[in-house]
């Protein structure tokens, strides 16, 4: 499917008019093309929330790398800019053993928060990977970055792919008291060595009333090899009961 055609296919299979595509989705970054995929997602009476980026190496011991991550991250900022994305999901890369690094993370992303701030753009964080993106590490940016622009995107089945229900709890809890447009719904995880962890939804939701979340939860299904529809309207069934 071209992303063109998701936000049709979101609103007919699904009634959702809001959307996050990534930027891997896009075959093409010319004017005519992102033109178009706007005017697409206006035809189906929909809008962006969010989109997210590729990885950028924000702490490398090189500064050309980092400013390189810093370059790219602002590229994609003027483009969500231009298809209406309030917020772009920057997500986490770091060359093979270099552990990551609050200070020099906090330093150069707060150089793309500002940039974020000047256009009126969010830049989220996502609790993705399990070493570069942990989310107690992603608070720890956010807190000593300091800017109203770089927030917490909490997922709520990720960081427990690594089997630990009680830290990925903490994790979330701890994403929350900094996430401000979207939040990600998860029900399973299908780790990488094939396991399957389910997401007590429940407490999830728990804890986001408890922070106060009052932005957008995305439906991220991830149930491997089984249908995508079914399962995302399921999990939307899931979601629709933990909220009322």
């Amino acid at each position: 499917m071209d992303v063109n055609e998701f936000a049709a296919m979101a609103a007919k299979e699904f009634g959702i008019y809001n959307i996050c595509p990534l930027a891997a989705h896009f075959p093409s970054t010319d004017t005519q093309y992102l033109e178009a995929f706007r005017e697409a997602v206006q035809q189906a009476g929909s809008h962006l929330v969010d989109l997210g980026l590729g990885a950028g190496s924000f702490w490398d011991p090189d500064p050309s790398k980092r400013q390189a991550a810093v370059d790219s991250g602002q590229h994609w900022i003027d483009l969500a800019v231009q298809l209406g994305s309030p917020s772009v999901r920057q997500h986490l890369g770091a060359p093979r053993g270099v552990k990551p690094d609050v200070d020099l993370a906090s330093q150069t992303l707060g150089k793309l928060a500002e940039y974020g701030a000047a256009k009126n753009t969010l830049v989220n964080l996502e609790n993705d990977d399990l070493v570069n993106e942990d989310p107690f590490f992603i608070v720890k940016v956010i807190e000593k970055t300091g800017n109203p622009y770089l927030r917490a995107l909490p997922d709520f089945g990720n960081t427990l792919s690594r089997g630990d229900v009680e830290y990925n709890e903490r994790g979330v809890a701890a994403m929350l008291k900094h996430a401000y447009g979207v939040c990600h719904v998860k029900d399973v995880v299908v780790a990488d060595n094939g396991k399957t962890y389910d997401v007590d939804l429940p407490k999830m939701f728990e804890l986001a009333k408890a922070s106060g979340f009052k932005g957008y939860y995305m439906m991220e299904w991830d149930g491997g090899a089984g249908d995508p529809y079914s399962g995302t309207r399921r999990l939307m069934e899931e979601t629709l009961k933990c909220l009322t």
